[in-house]
């Protein structure tokens, strides 16, 4: 056979091995566009991210918008206006004068539609008039006979052949005949009033100066199931001669009367028995008070100076009991002429002498809006019921405005701060959003929320880091290899564990457990890392016959039958300890004895739960790093003397430092952004206390409680989106943190 006919062509193999080439580099080319798109999409998708919660968050700190829409010219009426405001659709608004007369006017025409003049009884005229809370839409005629008619808005709502009709039209509570309050026919003077369902309050001044409370309240026969209606009657004592201005608020519990800078506060509860509850300076340097308001939900009163100021007053629980005191005040403004609360939120406007229109929001201490507009002499200011609109009689015409205001309660320092509730003793961070009073205030801070994420994410880390840090340490450095092949995979494995599970375990389990064996697990703590070190201890004393006559390879797991014992005991010993040291309570007696709250799901049961979550990941990371420090550096330190412990510390440790810490951020990320487990084994409550047996709401948990139930769009539904802001926040500051000391740790500790 001719060799030479079957020796290989060399130019075959250059090409083979430049195709082969070329493959590869093409390969090595689109791998290196993969990655880098791989890279850059996630990028990308953070920013994604990022863009769109401050997309959501944004219109939370926006400020309001007032626009003008049209005005009217009030329909010959020369008389002072008693009340202005809208329908709830804003089509329809309406003046009503102080006697009497209620005008309708179209938005879209401008023109009266109606003109209503409540009918008086014959040969009377009126004396007094007032009107409720702003949400009620009602006010009261008191005649000069002792008489009274009471009315109130109302606008039906009707849909003929697929179209919107709204109706105006007048009610009257009580009836329509006039009721008699005072049976010696003396004029009613500075009338006000309360009306609810099952009961009628009205106070007056009569000819003679005196002023009296008339009360009728309804209670329902049982037998017959008609409302019949009980009159009692009382006179308020104390009162000042001199009075410019007089409220009640919706619930009839409180009448206030002002004279001159002094605001005389009564109890009016019982009709017979009124009591002067506490009388308010109002007095301000070098201005007088120009109008007393109530704020909507009437728990604060707001006091107008002709300066410009405004203050807003609420109780406060104190020595003497409940009493009002001024809680903040506003900047400083042109002269005032009106002042006007909303319907249901604590926003107010006021209106200078010169036209000047300003929105402020109470609890944020927020001024949302501020404008100059052609209004000359205003004199009354009414909100629309949904808040989205403005009356304002001014220079003889009504004036309509918009109103965009979605988020005044809302506000950085509102959020970050703390801030002084009604109601409240004091400034708190408080985080309630919902509550089942119409009158309630949201309450949005997210100081609660934050402190609970950091402290879960504390007992978690204090629980899991040792543990974790320490068994990673031994399996990687002093754990045999059979030994190590068995329990590196199984922590790994527990990583798999849904963290629901975990949650249901602590929360129906594990905190019913510790609460009732609570002496047990204290004993616990104390004996089991006692107990490994007098072991560790005992061994290394024993003689070295009797530690060859065991393995090496299984050495670790004599500690096990050790550890069950040591829990055994301390568990056994829970009922005695409890009986002789905490008078068989241990619950009780750290509430009555010491003062700590004690939640059944609390701290303590979240850092077990979450550390045993947290485990997993540190250790799988932390014990590669050990494992993966190069043995000749080990090797070396040894052939010099050093001792397996001084090598550890100051060869293997260091060099794996990077790792370690790497390992322990990690852990700490995930802490901070964990949900299940902190939404069932902790009670959930927004407090800010680091005590180990309370609990704790995070961010992470508020958000899956509560994203649920919130209206899209609302001040909730932002805020919510806000702490999901905050916790990308929190959460991309360590990572950040983790890897520039990592980075660092790296670089110092390349050179072993």
């Amino acid at each position: 056979m001719d060799i030479q006919a079957i020796k290989p062509d060399p130019k075959a193999k250059d090409l083979c091995l430049g195709k082969g080439a070329s493959r590869r580099a093409i390969m090595d080319k689109v791998t290196e566009v993969g990655v880098t798109l791989g890279g850059a999409m996630v990028f990308v998708a953070l920013l994604l991210i990022f863009f769109y919660l401050l997309y959501v968050v944004k219109p939370i700190f926006d400020g309001a918008e007032v626009s003008p829409v049209m005005n009217v010219d009030v329909f010959n009426d020369a008389t002072p206006a008693l009340m202005v405001g809208s329908d709830e659709q804003n089509e329809l608004i309406y003046r009503v004068s102080d006697t009497g007369q209620v005008d309708f006017y179209s938005v879209k025409t401008g023109k009266v539609i109606e003109r209503n003049r409540l009918s008086l009884p014959a040969g009377t005229q009126v004396s007094s008039s007032s009107v409720s809370a702003p949400s009620e839409q009602r006010f009261v005629l008191g005649l000069d006979n002792g008489q009274l008619l009471l009315a109130e808005m109302n606008f039906g709502l009707t849909y003929p052949d697929d179209k919107r009709v709204i109706t105006p039209d007048i009610r009257f509570p009580a009836g329509k005949s006039a009721l008699t309050i005072d049976k010696n026919g003396s004029a009613l003077h500075h009338i006000v009033f309360g009306y609810s369902s099952d009961m009628m309050s009205f106070v007056y001044q009569d000819d003679d100066n005196v002023w009296h409370l008339t009360r009728q309240e309804g209670e329902e026969n049982m037998m017959t199931e008609e409302v019949e209606w009980v009159l009692s009657t009382g006179i308020i004592s104390e009162a000042p001669l001199n009075v410019q201005q007089q409220l009640m608020t919706p619930d009839q519990r409180q009448l206030i009367l002002r004279s001159d800078d002094k605001l005389f506060i009564y109890d009016i509860r019982d009709a017979e028995n009124t009591q002067l509850m506490q009388v308010l300076e109002l007095e301000l340097a070098k201005t007088q008070v120009k109008e007393v308001n109530l704020l909507a939900g009437a728990s604060s009163i707001l006091v107008s100076y002709d300066s410009g100021s405004v203050v807003q007053y609420f109780q406060v629980n104190g020595e003497k009991g409940r009493q009002y005191q001024e809680i903040r005040s506003f900047d400083k403004l042109e002269s005032l002429a009106s002042v006007g609360s909303e319907f249901y939120r604590k926003s107010f406007v006021t209106i200078s002498d010169k036209g000047e229109l300003s929105l402020f929001y109470t609890t944020s201490q927020r001024k949302l809006f501020s404008g100059q507009f052609n209004l000359s002499n205003p004199s009354q200011i009414g909100f629309s019921p949904r808040a989205n609109a403005l009356v304002v009689e001014a220079g003889h015409k009504l004036h309509l405005f918009s109103v965009e205001n979605q988020h005044p309660e809302v506000s950085w320092s509102a959020m970050w701060n703390k801030v002084w509730y009604e109601g409240y003793p004091e400034p708190k961070y408080v985080w309630q959003s919902t509550s089942g009073s119409d009158d309630f205030e949201a309450k949005l801070s997210l100081m609660p929320l934050a402190f609970g994420t950091m402290k879960a994410a504390l007992y978690a880390m204090l629980f899991a880091t040792p543990l974790s840090v320490a068994g990673a340490i031994y399996t990687a450095y002093f754990m045999s290899p059979k030994v190590r092949s068995v329990v590196k995979p199984t922590i790994e494995i527990m990583e798999a564990l849904p963290t629901v599970i975990l949650g249901f375990l602590a929360g129906l389990w594990l905190a019913p457990l510790i609460e009732d064996n609570l002496p047990g697990i204290l004993l616990l703590l104390i004996l089991l890392p006692v107990s490994i070190l007098l072991s560790a201890f005992l061994w290394h004393n024993l003689p070295d016959r009797w530690k060859h006559c065991l393995p090496d390879t299984y050495q670790e797991l004599m500690l096990i039958p050790i550890i069950v014992f040591v829990g055994w005991f301390s568990f056994w010993m829970s009922p005695a300890i409890e009986s002789f040291f905490f008078n068989g309570d241990s619950r009780m007696f750290i509430t009555n004895e010491l003062g700590i709250t004690f939640d059944q799901r609390n701290a303590l049961v979240v850092g077990i739960a979450m550390g045993f979550a947290v485990i997993p990941t540190i250790f799988s990371i932390a014990e590669d790093a050990v494992f993966s420090v190069p043995r000749h550096l080990s090797n070396g330190s040894l052939a010099l003397g050093a001792t397996n412990w001084q090598t550890l510390i100051r060869v293997v440790l260091l060099t794996a430092s990077p790792g370690i810490f790497s390992a322990v951020m990690m852990g700490l990320g995930r802490a901070v952004g964990e949900t299940m487990i902190v939404l069932m084994a902790t009670g959930n409550t927004a407090i800010m206390e680091w005590s180990v047996f309370e609990g704790m709401r995070t961010l992470a948990a508020n958000i899956a409680v509560e994203m649920p139930e919130s209206a899209i769009g609302s001040s909730h539904y932002r805020v919510l989106f806000l702490a999901a802001f905050v916790l990308f926040i929190f959460t991309f500051f360590f990572n950040t943190i983790a890897e520039i000391v990592r980075q660092r740790l790296r670089e110092r500790y390349s050179s072993l």
